[in-house]
């Protein structure tokens, strides 16, 4: 009898259309997508192998692999922390998931496990721009909390230019709190992917702007080469998917003048780009590794 997987996410949009049609391809016959605003989380002492999804009871499946990444919000959580206590193993676990999504948290573990990573603060408008420039510096970073696929992130090149952009954001998102990080300027515009499955790295990936920016991510438009995977490009990324206790990641570094500072890790990294310019299976060892781990 075939194991039981599902792939657990939001939506089945364009941006992550590919990686869903990739890993229900390697993962084949028992593997299903479940977006989980279709689950209804019922709480009982009762019935405790089964959950509703659509409305209908279905059995629990036998391991469940969370794609919600930085997108993860308290209803996703709440279905993988529930179907968790339920007996159901997850790869990456909701603790690590939400970690991540988290991108204070996850800064100040990344910090604290002595692994470089850019200078960073957490802020509320309205911030004094000198106390930024003193502790940071400019040109800075700005990224709103809810950013993904590069969107809501800003480079901010003066006292005044922040003090512009932190009023723009605090119009359209009242409250919300930013975060300032070092512009790490040794090669602007390009950054390099490590993936990372169970205990090894499929390999790397240089990414680089095309319009001038300083992101260079490729649902932006940005150029996928292969690089050399090199032995500091894996310390860093193992360590930091292990100090975030993630089993499944994609880690991102930005070169700093001879080495690389940990921008971020994401737990259900996107990997069109990836499998193409690297020609490596990231789909299949996803599968492999989930099925393994039953």
């Amino acid at each position: 009898m075939s194991k039981k997987i599902w792939i657990v996410q939001k939506h089945n949009l364009s941006s992550v259309r590919y990686e869903t049609e990739r890993l229900l391809e390697e993962g084949g016959k028992g593997t299903h997508l479940i977006l989980y605003n279709t689950v209804d989380l019922i709480i009982s002492r009762e019935d405790r192998k089964s959950i509703r999804v659509r409305g209908q009871t279905v059995s629990l499946p036998d391991i469940v692999l969370p794609r919600t990444g930085s997108g993860t919000r308290h209803f996703g959580a709440s279905v993988l922390r529930h179907l968790e206590r339920l007996g159901v193993k997850t790869v990456n676990k909701s603790d690590a998931v939400e970690t991540v999504a988290d991108k204070v948290y996850a800064h100040q573990i990344i910090s604290q496990a002595d692994i470089p990573n850019p200078k960073t603060m957490l802020v509320k408008h309205p911030v004094d721009p000198v106390l930024v420039e003193k502790q940071i510096g400019f040109p800075c970073i700005v990224k709103v909390l809810s950013g993904s696929y590069g969107k809501g992130i800003y480079q901010s090149n003066n006292k005044q230019s922040f003090k512009d952009l932190l009023e723009f954001i605090h119009n359209i998102k009242p409250d919300e709190p930013i975060l300032v990080q070092e512009f790490v300027n040794s090669r602007p515009g390009v950054d390099v992917r490590v993936i990372v499955v169970g205990d090894r790295c499929l390999g790397a990936m240089q990414r680089i702007a095309t319009d001038g920016s300083f992101k260079a991510n490729i649902t932006r438009g940005g150029v996928a080469e292969n690089v050399q995977l090199t032995p500091r490009m894996e310390e860093l990324a193992l360590k930091t998917a292990k100090v975030l206790d993630l089993e499944i990641a994609g880690v991102d570094l930005l070169y700093d003048n001879g080495d690389f500072k940990v921008c971020e890790a994401n737990s259900a990294p996107g990997f069109k780009g990836f499998e193409k310019a690297t020609g490596v299976n990231v789909a299949k060892a996803i599968m492999q590794y989930t099925r393994q781990q039953i």
